[in-house]
């Protein structure tokens, strides 16, 4: 039976819908003829037990930015109205986004959010990877200065990031003659009130850090990102260069101990992270790389997330 899908996601008009994770389960949902709409988390709003939001009915279309959508006129909308929403505006995970998962919560289950709003708040890229340190690399989160000295004093070669960053944005390698340590440290503390996180550098990232996509728990796809000359970070948003890549035994022990647990929590849509044979990050937030795994000749992950969603109603 069509489902009612309503899309919380950053301006449709500013997505690339080349490369959007977003739109292509928005083609998926359309395709199904599921009846589609679209807000912006902005237009949230709640009362009582009533959250509403200023929703467009919209028909999306596979061509080129600009033309790749049609909404019709806002109308303001009990999102309890929906079957389906599906929380996909973009990280920082910052106040605001803490702010819509609570939101959001009042309607769930009700309404099936996708992801699971309680859990996305839980379960920051950064931190729930951290329930699995024995597939991790060596880490340290923190804010105390002397902890990360000593943290590099002890491993030489380290990287630092902000533990709620997103894309590659504000990661460094600091390798051991560097001598910039203390101006980032002081970088940081003025521009993040949370603890960093701080990770041995792993060589093996000149060979690709792996985004690998789980679908109910089980692994579907994995996407190689390989880094350009001259720089630390594989991120697509970074340059990193991606290509279609077969599962080793290593990462499929790793989607064996993890998926029960993202299962257990209700993340349909998971994006992790694997640099050499360890989990760097687990992404829940709004996890990306459909449309990339497809491109290469990968399976058609949009199909297999709304399978997923489906059998859910």
């Amino acid at each position: 039976m069509p489902l009612s899908v309503a899309v919380q996601m950053d301006p449709i008009a500013q997505i690339n819908p080349i490369g959007d994770s977003s739109f292509a389960l928005m083609l998926e949902a359309q395709s199904r003829g599921h009846d589609l709409f679209y807000y912006t988390p902005s237009t949230l709003a709640q009362r009582g037990d009533s959250v509403t939001a200023r929703v467009h009915r919209v028909k999306v279309d596979d061509r080129e930015k600009g033309l790749h959508f049609t909404l019709e006129d806002w109308e303001k909308t009990e999102l309890t109205a929906f079957d389906v929403v599906l929380l996909r505006q973009d990280p920082p995970f910052d106040m605001n986004y803490i702010t819509t998962t609570h939101m959001l919560e009042r309607i769930h289950p009700k309404t099936l959010v996708v992801n699971h709003p309680a859990e996305v708040r839980n379960a920051p890229e950064k931190i729930l990877v951290t329930h699995f340190p024995e597939l991790m690399p060596d880490t340290l989160i923190t804010r105390d200065a002397g902890e990360i000295r000593a943290f590099r004093a002890e491993f030489g070669d380290i990287v630092l990031k902000p533990l709620f960053g997103n894309g590659g944005a504000g990661v460094f390698r600091i390798t051991p003659g560097d001598e910039n340590l203390g101006s980032l440290l002081e970088m940081f503390e003025a521009n993040f009130r949370e603890p960093f996180m701080v990770q041995r550098y792993l060589a093996d990232v000149r060979k690709g850090d792996k985004r690998i996509i789980l679908v109910d728990g089980e692994p579907v796809a994995g996407l190689n990102r390989i880094p350009m000359d001259g720089e630390a970070r594989s991120n697509m948003h970074a340059g990193g260069r991606p290509e279609l890549s077969e599962l080793t035994e290593r990462e499929r022990e790793i989607c064996a101990i993890i998926g029960p647990e993202l299962k257990k929590r209700d993340l349909i849509f998971v994006g992790i992270d694997v640099i050499g044979g360890f989990l760097t990050e687990i992404n829940v937030t709004s996890p990306t790389g459909i449309r990339e795994v497809r491109r290469f000749g990968g399976p058609d992950i949009a199909t297999l997330v709304w399978d997923a969603i489906e059998t859910r109603r």
